[in-house]
């Protein structure tokens, strides 16, 4: 989602920086690139400072990507002092640096599970955006997530906000979908986006083109999605700031 998300705010003349923080690197190879040698995880761990990891991937979007190093950075924190921060202290440093780019947006792609990783992005974050695919499953997900940031309010980042959630994978045809909405909308205490997105081969299809949805199918019912949650998401952040 983020990568998508990201790529419609670019495009609306909107500064974007995109951080992959999951070590499947989902969101780097979405974006078509392949030299991923450094990275976040090479900037959290000081070899490099961050602004060296900052790419430019299209107009008005940038990325700091992931690789297969990300993988071991659980267990390599560990036992570092403060291992929640590290990369809040990693962004911080780079904001300190004055790199050259006054960034709207910083997005950081998570982990699909909960880790330490997560943590560190809550940490970083001010904001959380929660993409809930229609399905059960997901609904128990998202419980765990909210108690997640629920202790991380309560212990590490207490003006930690939730700016809303996401239905994604959205499935008209059948009733599970429908339900799960409004289980949700029952039970979910924060802003629920208007904007659905729905199941899509041609969201599914873009990723392996190293595409973003606004390239490789502007005119499908995933890309018209994604356009209006861009638009809610400048409409709704203004309210949250």
């Amino acid at each position: 989602m983020a990568v998508n998300l990201a790529a419609y705010l670019s495009s609306f003349g909107k500064k974007i920086l995109l951080i992959d923080l999951d070590p499947q690197a989902n969101a780097s190879s979405g974006l078509g690139v392949e030299n991923r040698t450094q990275g976040i995880y090479e900037a959290m761990s000081r070899q490099i400072p961050l602004s060296s990891s900052i790419m430019p991937v299209r107009n008005n979007f940038w990325l700091i990507p992931a690789n297969e190093n990300l993988a071991g950075a659980d267990i390599e924190m560990v036992d570092l002092p403060q291992r929640e921060f590290v990369l809040a202290k990693t962004i911080d440093d780079v904001l300190a640096e004055k790199s050259g780019e006054n960034f709207d947006y910083v997005f950081i792609d998570t982990p699909p599970s909960l880790s330490l990783l997560t943590i560190n992005s809550l940490v970083a974050a001010n904001q959380v955006l929660i993409p809930v695919q229609a399905e059960y499953y997901a609904l128990e997900g998202l419980g765990q997530l909210l108690e997640t940031i629920k202790l991380v309010k309560e212990n590490l980042k207490p003006n930690l906000g939730v700016l809303g959630a996401v239905i994604t994978m959205y499935d008209g045809r059948g009733r599970l979908s429908e339900e799960v909405w409004e289980e949700l909308y029952r039970h979910f205490p924060h802003y629920i986006f208007r904007t659905i997105i729905p199941r899509s081969i041609r969201l599914a299809e873009a990723p392996s083109y190293g595409q973003t949805i606004l390239e490789y199918a502007p005119k499908s019912k995933g890309a018209n999605a994604y356009k209006r949650l861009a638009q809610e998401f400048l409409v709704n952040n203004k309210f949250k700031n």
